[in-house]
């Protein structure tokens, strides 16, 4: 009985012994392949990198600035065509509309800050 304790006792110790060495020459390969995989994945990201860098200098740039053109050009053509159009009619000014309850803060207090004296109208004295 004492003898097959000291047995079990020593059997793992025994078994780990010999795994050990084993363990470790798995390990240095697998180790490698983790370094190399490692390496791949920073070069790959570099590579990436370079590309997404390119595309956002030479490719996006342009494209902002030729966008910006056609939109200066579309801007400019459409008030040059409202330049040449009759005066506009006096617009009926509802009740319901350019309600004031208080004055803004900045200007005249009657325009909001958005306001385009182009597009937008407000007639004070039609209101009340």
């Amino acid at each position: 009985m004492f003898a097959a304790r000291q047995i079990t006792r020593t059997a793992p110790r025994f078994a780990a012994q010999l795994r050990t060495p084993m363990q470790r020459r798995f390990a240095s390969t697998a180790e490698n392949e983790f370094i190399a995989e490692r390496q791949h994945i920073k070069e790959h990201a570099k590579s990436t990198t370079e590309l997404w860098k390119k595309i956002s200098i030479y490719g996006v740039v342009p494209a902002l600035v030729v966008a910006a053109a056609n939109a200066y050009w579309l801007w400019n053509e459409h008030w040059e065509h409202w330049s040449h159009l009759p005066p506009l009619p006096e617009r009926t000014e509802y009740p319901y509309q350019n309600i004031r309850t208080k004055n803004f803060q900045w200007g005249d207090g009657d325009k909001t800050l958005f306001w385009n004296d182009k597009v937008n109208y407000h007639n004070k004295d039609k209101t009340k």
